[in-house]
């Protein structure tokens, strides 16, 4: 199967940066497994004075993707606070990266996860994706995957159908033995989702005027998203806000980018998320 990759991907598998390994690191993070197809090894360099991560580098197994998303991650972290890196998430990785093919995305969330299990290893906390191991039953067995990992993935990612789960953690991409048992999971959590937005969702509207609406929107986009954007020379402008509906025009770069609909869905995703789950984002063309 062909990958449609950005060229931004293609800059980063081809030419990519902090490559190696760090000696006497102050943290180390290692997760994923060869004998599984992919495996990821970051080393980082902290400042304990002001605590930010003054060197990155790292070494995989693995292919052009997770290549290029851990290329990408160390760009990302250095200069950054321990607290700021571990906001990044797996979906900014990818957007900073121009969008990764659907299949591939489960590279973004090694990037993530063996970044949590360097910070942790500074600070002498167990990293989350150790304690999955110990955590539940394993799932897949072609890929080793366990309970724990597939329920957070769902969580984080906000994943919606069996093909997602594999498209992420690799869970059900081998045999597919274990499809039925991804489904129930997927189900299990999507139910409890339902649940907690029922039940976060009339707080919200007592809590929240539109004026306050419209300023937690522009704070989204000026603090959360922006700074995405503008890593790969993009940027948008906010248009307008009616009620739930924000119309945004992406420039620069993102404008005309072959991603741009994943990058859309992002931001949508991020004001949904933080803001209303009833906001919908419509982007003009220039």
């Amino acid at each position: 199967m062909a990958w449609d990759y950005t060229d931004l991907v293609k800059q980063h598998f081809f030419s990519p940066r902090n490559v190696g390994k760090i000696e006497a690191p102050d943290g180390a993070g290692q997760v994923g497994s060869i004998a599984c197809g992919d495996a990821l090894s970051l080393t980082i360099k902290v400042d304990g004075a002001t605590d930010r991560i003054t060197d990155a580098k790292f070494q995989t197994f693995g292919c052009g993707s997770a290549i290029a998303s851990s290329s990408m991650l160390t760009e990302m972290v250095k200069g950054k606070t321990l607290d700021e890196a571990l906001s990044i998430t797996n979906q900014d990785i990818a957007a900073a990266l121009g969008g990764l093919p659907a299949e591939k995305m489960h590279c973004s969330v090694m990037g993530r996860e063996a970044l949590e299990a360097a910070i942790n290893d500074y600070r002498g906390v167990k990293a989350k994706a150790e304690e999955e191991k110990d955590e539940g039953r394993i799932v897949c067995n072609c890929f080793g995957i366990a309970e724990g990992k597939i329920r957070r993935v769902i969580r984080e990612d906000n994943l919606r159908t069996v093909e997602d789960v594999t498209n992420y953690t690799k869970a059900g991409g081998g045999c597919g033995s274990c499809t039925a048992q991804i489904e129930e999971i997927l189900e299990d959590e999507l139910g409890k989702k339902a649940a907690e937005e029922a039940a976060v969702q009339p707080a919200r509207k007592r809590l929240r005027t539109n004026l306050e609406r419209i300023n937690l929107i522009q704070e989204v986009l000026d603090n959360e998203v922006r700074p995405i954007l503008q890593k790969d020379s993009g940027d948008l402008d906010l248009v307008d806000i009616d009620g739930h509906r924000v119309t945004i025009r992406m420039v620069g770069h993102c404008s005309g980018c072959r991603a741009a609909g994943l990058t859309t869905g992002w931001i949508e995703d991020k004001l949904r998320e933080i803001v209303d789950p009833n906001i919908s984002l419509e982007v003009l063309e220039e």
